[in-house]
Formats: structure tokens, sequence, C-alpha cells
């Protein structure tokens, strides 16, 4: 897989003999136990040592500068990440020739660049989603008035989303600190403000402080997060069985709300359908398999099936907005 910029110094063939047998020597006396990814292999971290250290400095390090694409630049891409690039579609076609399964790098899939964007198909797809919000969003506004008593819950939620998906798609276009921390906690706010949101369309409306100390606990329950995520320590598997805690939290708390009001609102269908489309399409994540084409993996799959939900979530939203508001102004009790 070639970079979008002018290639970097290549190896001798010794050299590349060399890191093939230095891979054959360390997979058989590690086949016994599974490699975690990639980037523990010598092969791969001798390969960026030697690329950084033969382009990255000096002449070679200004001329991949004055070479490199604006937006390469603008999005961060470094010498350094060019070298690892490179290095890991090496190490992948040592694999290969080798027979072994294809190893993941810095716990992701080895994935074809395109442009800027690390992760092509994932990024489409965030950004799918989010005009797919969005364009759920100004539908929503043009149908229901301000009087309606969610709207501004409502629209608060949809920013709240949008927000979670600019920053996946900002995540799968360029991996770094930041833009991973962003996305996993963006992420985690949309749940949680789901939950709120359930909070207020069924306790909230009729009982307001239920509501908002809801609202507090639920903002401590975020601060907490992120702070033992950003300043003890960011832990993957913490950070999944919480979202997984949230989330099945949510989808109790929606679906006892739809099976209670099955029989009085002809729309509760929309509501239960996307809580558990939701949920279920996560699973797909469990496949994790090796990219297709090195473009196509469970993470974009899963992304790209989200896309029609948000056509049916807001469908209910507007549809529950336009009960309750001609429910007020008939002076009937709110569910």
């Amino acid at each position: 897989m070639a970079s979008a910029q002018t290639p970097l110094a290549p190896y001798t063939p010794v050299c590349y003999t060399a890191l093939t047998l230095r891979t054959f020597l360390f997979l058989l006396f590690a086949a016994a136990v599974r490699c975690s990814q990639g980037d523990k292999e010598p092969v791969y971290q001798g390969c960026v040592t030697q690329c950084v250290r033969t382009n990255c400095t000096g002449a070679r390090l200004r001329g991949f500068q004055s070479t490199q694409p604006p937006y390469m630049a603008l999005t961060g891409w470094t010498c350094r990440d060019d070298c690892r690039y490179q290095c890991m579609w090496q190490t992948v076609g040592l694999y290969q020739a080798e027979g072994y399964s294809i190893p993941q790098f810095h716990g992701k899939w080895p994935f074809a660049r395109f442009l800027c964007f690390e992760e092509p198909a994932s990024a489409l797809a965030s950004l799918l989603n989010g005009l797919a919000c969005l364009l759920m969003l100004l539908r929503y506004r043009s149908s229901v008035p301000r009087q309606s008593p969610m709207y501004y819950t409502i629209t608060a939620f949809s920013l709240v989303s949008l927000n979670a998906w600019f920053w996946s798609t900002v995540f799968h276009t360029r991996d770094t600190y930041l833009t991973e921390k962003m996305d996993y906690f963006c992420a985690s706010a949309v749940i949680l403000y789901s939950i709120y949101l359930c909070c207020v369309r069924t306790l909230g409306l009729r009982r307001p402080v239920v509501s908002s100390m809801v609202g507090v606990l639920l903002i401590l329950v975020f601060t907490a997060h992120v702070f033992y995520l950003t300043f003890i320590s960011f832990d993957y598997g913490y950070n999944m069985t919480a979202n997984a805690t949230i989330g099945i939290v949510n989808l109790l708390w929606w679906l006892c709300w739809c099976w209670q009001n099955r029989r009085t609102l002809p729309y509760w269908w929309k509501c239960g359908s996307v809580v558990l489309l939701l949920h279920g399409l996560a699973l797909l994540e469990l496949l994790d398999f090796p990219p297709l084409f090195w473009i196509l993996d469970a993470h974009a799959v899963w992304h790209l099936s989200t896309i029609p939900v948000h056509f049916l979530f807001y469908s209910f939203l507007i549809d529950d907005s336009l009960h309750l508001l001609n429910t007020q102004k008939a002076g009937v009790k709110l569910e």
C-alpha cells in the first residue's frame, strides 16, 4: 500500500531478507502463544526505527515536508507516521507470506489510507450518520412547534448527538490522543443524555424535580467517567463495561415505557424498534474481522447500519412531540 506522498527511502534486498528471517524465527517461537498486535513485532519496530533514522532527519525530512500534500499536513501526518504506515504494510505482507493471520497495529486493523483518512469507511459512515441526524433535526424543528413540552430537550439531545458524530468522523480520519478521547467521551455523553431524555419523557413532565435530580446525577457520572479515563487510567475494558451498563439501563427504561403505552400510543413500536435495533446492531462489533479490501471492517459495518435508524427515531420523536402538544392544548394531564 503506497503512501500518498513521495515514497520514503526503500530498504535494500539484504535488509528485507533479514527482516523476513527475523519474522519467521519470531513467529516460530510465538506460534504457541498468539501475538497480540503487529506493533509488538520486532520486525515492525525495527522497520520503523530504521525508516525514521533514514527518512525523518536532515535533508530527507525537509524533502518530505516540502512534498507533503497540504491536507496531510493539516491533519497532522508526520514523517514518523508515514514510516509506521509503510512498515505496517511490510509487516502485514510478511505475515501473509508466512501464512499467518493478519495482525492488528496499535489496537486496530490495518486499513488502506485514502488521502488523509486513516479509516475511510468508518469516517464516511460517521459523516453520513451525522448528516442523517442533522437532516432529521431540521425536519423535527420544522414539524414540531416550540411549545411542545419535549422540544428543547430533544433539540439538545440532537446537538449532543451531532457533536458525537463529528468527533467520530474526526477520530476515524486521524487517530490521535485527543481525537480518541473526544470520540469515546462524546459517545458516552450521547448514551447518558438518552437516559436523561427518557427520564424527562417518562417522569419529568409530571415531576420536573425528579428529572432535574437525575440530570445532576448523570452529569456527575459523566464527570467521574471522564476524570478516571483522563487522569487515572484509560482502560478500554472499563470504558466498554461502563458504556454497556448505561446502555442496558437506557434500553430497559425505554422498553418499559413502550410496554406501558403500547395500547394508548399507536407509534410506540417506533421507539421499541429503535432501541432494539441500536443495541442489536452494536453486536456487529463482536465480529471483529480483518477489513475487506483493507477498508470495510465490523466497526464500519456497524456505523453504516445505524444510518437508517435516525429516520425512524426522529419519526417517533415527531409523533410523540405532537401528541404531547395536543394533549397539553386539550388540558389533559401529561403521561
